[in-house]
């Protein structure tokens, strides 16, 4: 009965181990089922046979052990193995996490911020709403606009504004407005075209007073003046 001490590869130890085992119990079997046969009766030889019995067996034995130490180092290898690749996987893991936290924290500070641009825009459209309102009733109060000549009319006409052109002028209030939008949705362009709805002496009165100013090439168009 002859053990190798060197195990080749754990894959192969594994497949060779059941065959070993049962070659061992089916040796075991048949030395059971034999008679000891005792070649001699002196006591200097049956120890000297004992001895080498024992000496074979404790060789098998360490043979034994050997290859169980050799499998059980593959063994260990490989959970050292599957630890790094264990560890490895939970660094992976945890950075996507840390990732995806970090997106989902800049989506909900993005989030946010974007409401509250909404709120203060919202807040800053009611309050250019409320100034539009106040300057137009004061622009209302103080600057009326003209009244129809009493002596343009004649018997028989109809007070529509096509016989009236002075109904159609915009009143002081409009004229800015029509200048502000300007200068907010166009300021590549913040120029206004006059026409014979603005009445003049307003015209004149921005300028004056260097609230609006006229084009360099066409003085049919004016804007506000820059405020910088």
């Amino acid at each position: 009965m002859v053990i190798s001490a060197d195990a080749e590869a754990c894959d192969g130890d594994r497949n060779a181990t059941p065959d070993y085992l049962n070659a061992l119990a089916a040796e075991l079997d048949q030395l059971k089922k034999m008679e000891p046969k005792l070649n001699s009766t002196n006591p200097e030889i049956l120890a000297a046979v004992g001895l080498n019995e024992l000496t074979t067996l404790n060789e098998e034995l360490d043979m034994v052990v050997a290859y169980y130490e050799t499998k059980n180092e593959c063994l260990r290898e490989s959970l050292r193995r599957e630890k790094r690749w264990l560890e490895e996987r939970k660094g992976v893991l945890s950075a996507v996490t840390d990732q995806v936290e970090t997106v989902r924290l800049q989506k909900q500070t993005e989030k946010s911020k974007l409401l509250d641009m909404k709120r203060k825009i919202k807040k800053m459209k009611d309050y250019q709403a409320t100034l539009v309102a106040t300057l137009s009733d004061l622009l209302e109060e103080h600057f009326p606009p003209p009244a129809p000549e009493p002596g343009k009319k004649t018997a028989g006409r109809k007070k529509t504004t096509s016989d009236d052109p002075e109904l159609d002028l915009l009143p002081l209030s409009q004229v800015l407005e029509l200048l502000t939008n300007k200068t907010l949705d166009t300021p590549h362009d913040p120029y206004v075209t006059t026409d014979d709805r603005f009445w003049p002496p307003y015209v004149e009165m921005l300028l004056r007073y260097g609230i609006a100013t006229r084009h360099s090439e066409d003085h049919t168009k004016i804007r506000l003046e820059s405020l910088d």
